[in-house]
């Protein structure tokens, strides 16, 4: 996996993205070839599908393209497009739980695993062309489970630290922070003098603890040389101790007054409309933010995205670079067939090139690549991948009784206790639940002694 996307995005940033789409404009958005399996539905009754999706930084260009798709194709589908709050993943386990589920869904690194062990999600292997099997590789625990393939790669997403440029300058600061230590303080500083304006340091989506996290502290602990998810590849053992210096930043700005009242209960969507109109200075999040600031919140400031800090300013690890896997289609649809030819045409070469032209992810498909123009979009130069962007390899998912890391990390910055106690039993927790996992089979856990977290990064750049 890590030597495919390695070459993929190499050949993205040699050829700059500029190389410029040989697409016949009458083939724009035609989809390819699919299955001749035809839809359960009969003769001039249409099959109705619904697709789900938590990604809304996308959702004005995927909802024109679903308009198109219900209006032109001549299978008499038609596809209900709804968009999702953050919480997605509990909404996908309620309509499955209660025979709901939507035909196609949206899945992402962290959550396929868990869909394709819940049995959500069908194989697509029998609809697929022998071409799409080539232009589309198997990325094994990301798209390919088992042998079988479950979804397909669209775009891949970098981490960064979005920050307010104005603020920064009004408070003084020449730079974005390296270290935690220095994002605390330009916190402080930028609260300083924004405050009366209603503006401050720095916020993140705590609606949504996983989501903010996955965000925020996974990428620093990964540039820090720790594992996101808080699993040690070189112990194959659970230690979230790497964190313990990141959360405590997070505590200090809570508590010097430099994070936006209310951030607790602030979604993404929310603190976005807020960093728009100028009353954040920094937060951290996808590459996916300069297509948000283009169509969903035109940004009434100057802002720029920056490398994420580490805990001591050094760089010891990677940024992870995220993708793999867009749509899969349920495995309790009675529509499969059609869902299928509605992913097919969303797959399309022309529907996926212009979602990249238009900023909204970085393509992890190689006919996409080198086709592709250079987004002319605001922003997008700071999220293109560099040398301290890498691919981690796949955390063990397990299922914990307790109260999950992103919880209990959220419940320290708001009300405080023994953070130490809580990570010994945070380590407690999941390694008996890694253990019980290894167990039953479920998933496989084995100790590497010479994994080193700085060779994932690097490799991008040549």
């Amino acid at each position: 996996m890590k030597k495919w996307v390695i070459t993929l995005v190499s050949a993205l940033l040699i050829t700059n993205l500029a190389a410029c789409s040989n697409t016949d404009k009458k083939d724009e958005a035609k989809p390819s070839t699919v299955s001749e399996e035809k839809s359960p539905a009969p003769a001039g009754e249409k099959t109705k599908l619904s697709y789900w999706t938590g990604d809304r930084h996308d959702s004005v260009y995927i909802k024109s393209v679903i308009d198109t798709y219900n209006s032109t194709n001549t299978d008499n589908i038609e596809v209900e497009y709804v968009v999702k709050t953050e919480e997605f993943n509990q909404a996908i386990d309620l309509a499955f739980a209660s025979k709901q589920s939507p035909d196609i869904f949206r899945a992402k690194e962290n959550t396929i695993q868990s869909f394709y062990k819940k049995g959500y999600i069908a194989p697509i292997d029998e609809y697929m062309t022998a071409e799409q099997k080539a232009a589309y590789p198997a990325m094994v625990d990301l798209n390919q489970f088992d042998g079988k393939m479950y979804s397909l790669p669209n775009y891949g997403s970098t981490m960064r630290l979005i920050y307010n440029v104005d603020l920064f300058k009004k408070a003084g600061i020449e730079k974005p922070p390296t270290s935690i230590a220095e994002m605390v303080e330009d916190a402080k500083k930028i609260t300083a003098v924004g405050k009366a304006e209603g503006a401050y340091g720095f916020a993140q989506n705590f609606k949504g603890p996983e989501s903010a996290f996955g965000r925020s502290s996974r990428v620093i602990a990964e540039a820090s040389g720790f594992g996101g998810f808080g699993y040690d590849f070189k112990t194959a053992r659970f230690d979230f101790s790497g964190f313990k210096d990141i959360i405590n930043a997070f505590k200090q700005m809570k508590d010097d007054g430099s994070t936006l009242p209310g951030m607790e209960s602030l979604d993404i969507d929310p603190l976005r409309a807020q960093f728009a109109e100028g009353k954040i200075g920094m937060y951290l999040s996808f590459s996916s933010e300069p297509g948000v600031y283009k169509d969903q919140f035109p940004a009434k400031i100057e802002w720029a995205g920056a490398p994420v800090p580490t805990i001591d300013g050094t760089v010891k690890g990677a940024t992870g670079f995220l993708g793999g896997q867009w749509l899969t289609i349920s495995a309790d649809s009675p529509n499969k067939a059609a869902a299928w030819k509605f992913m097919n045409y969303m797959y399309g070469e022309s529907i996926l090139q212009s979602y990249q032209e238009q900023g909204f992810g970085i393509s992890m498909v190689p006919a996409v690549i080198t086709k592709a123009k250079t987004a002319e979009i605001k922003g997008i130069e700071g999220f293109m991948p560099n040398e301290h962007d890498g691919v981690w390899p796949i955390s063990p998912a397990v299922n914990t009784e307790g109260k999950k890391y992103y919880d209990a990390f959220l419940e320290y910055m708001l009300q405080g206790g023994n953070l130490d106690k809580m990570i010994t039993e945070l380590n407690e927790q999941y390694n008996k639940a890694l253990d019980k996992a290894i167990a039953a089979g479920e998933v496989k856990a084995e100790p590497n002694p010479e994994f080193d977290p700085a060779k994932l990064a690097g490799n991008y750049a040549k």
